[in-house]
């Protein structure tokens, strides 16, 4: 358990021990399905850890030549590389990073198909489809909402396969339950099965967040080993949240309390816009640890962040005492789709990066400064 007092404010601190029960937890999944589980790096890139995540599962997914390179560099692997459109200029050197490359469209496969061959190493080709099916309701963050710009649909495979594609991939789930991806596989084999025996592969892609307690893990390892028993062959999931789910928080400190028409603020040294922006955008209220939504009769605040943006708060919580100048408030579950999403917008602060290791020690990984502030800029 973290020692909130040792942790210096603003800081994301990792708890290792959590970090690591989730791995078991997903390598179990792994092993008992017979299926290669890989961590897809836009929902939790913290490179620090990668040869720990490396140690219980296959590999990372990359949507770019950074982050393709990233993991070949910190993880010592070769990415499941997709992006919705590639670079001229950089797919040549982003097939040096790649074991596996998935394309957007029929027309992107076509006009990288030349290089591909080209190139030394073998790297396996695919299509991104959309099966059409998502549990999904906030369309910022559902890949298969109508018109959706993210993979091909069955209508353009009326030719069947492009010559020379070995595997697809689909990702229609965010944060979902094994029975959202049943009823995605239902979608996936009605509009697409006639293409599976022609395929070496198949990617599940995200979503699938087997580390919530309530998610059904039995289920879910029934459906992947019937789905490999039915058609033989090999099945890839991309998890992001789940790998990084529940294993830390963000340590922040109270720098002022402002009243205005009875509605007290307090006002942090973080910021929702800079630091937590899914909170904003998806949105959604993050949990401050000893903290409920607001009670009658009891102190309650509204949070502020620290950035000039007029909307960088959460609406009131509630507290058992009144919060003071100094205190310390700890936002939990603040891992994934934070720090690589934050920004250093309006030059306020940036949160250190920070590890609880399973000894009780205080790793230190990370402390931004100015410099990181300039460089971004010219």
């Amino acid at each position: 358990m973290i020692d909130y007092k040792q942790i210096p404010s603003p800081s994301f601190v990792l708890e290792e021990q959590l970090l690591k029960n989730n791995l078991t937890l997903i390598k179990n999944v792994q092993d008992q399905a017979g299926i290669s589980i890989i961590l897809a790096l836009k929902a939790f890139s913290m490179w620090r850890v990668f040869p720990l995540v490396g140690a219980y599962l296959s590999g990372a997914t990359a949507s770019s030549l950074n982050e393709a390179r990233l993991i070949y560099e910190e993880m010592g692997r070769k990415a499941h590389t997709y992006s919705p459109a590639y670079l001229p200029d950089e797919f040549m050197p982003l097939l040096d990073y790649s074991s596996h490359i998935t394309f957007n469209s029929i027309t992107q496969y076509e006009q990288y198909k030349g290089q591909l061959a080209q190139h030394g190493n073998k790297v396996s080709p695919g299509i991104r489809v959309n099966p059409e099916y998502s549990d999904v309701t906030t369309d910022l963050y559902n890949p298969a909402a109508p018109g959706s710009r993210l993979g091909t649909v069955s209508g353009h495979f009326k030719d069947g396969l492009p010559e020379g594609i070995e595997g697809l991939h689909f990702h229609t789930l965010c944060e979902s339950s094994s029975f959202a991806l049943e009823k995605v596989l239902e979608a996936f084999e009605s509009r697409f099965g006639h293409l599976i025996p022609q395929l070496k592969w198949i990617n599940f892609g995200g979503g699938h967040l087997m580390t919530r307690k309530d998610y059904d893990v039995e289920h879910l390892i029934k459906l992947l080993v019937d789905f490999k028993t039915r058609h033989q062959v090999d099945i890839i999931m991309e998890p992001g949240s789940a790998i990084a789910w529940q294993t830390g928080v963000l340590v922040s400190t109270v720098l002022d309390i402002v009243e205005n028409y009875g509605i007290k603020t307090a006002i942090m040294d973080v910021s929702f816009t800079a630091h937590m922006p899914d909170t904003l955008e998806m949105p959604y209220r993050p949990h401050i640890i000893g903290a409920t939504d607001a009670v009658e009769g009891k102190p309650t605040y509204r949070i502020g962040g620290v950035s000039c943006l007029a909307g960088d708060y959460m609406k009131e919580y509630s507290f058992d005492q009144p919060l003071k100048v100094g205190d310390l408030l700890v936002f939990d579950d603040m891992i994934h789709y934070t720090m690589v999403k934050t920004t250093m917008f309006n030059g306020v602060t940036h949160p250190n990066i920070a590890i609880w290791k399973s000894d009780n020690s205080l790793e230190m990984v990370r402390q931004f400064t100015y410099q990181d502030f300039k460089s971004r800029l010219s």
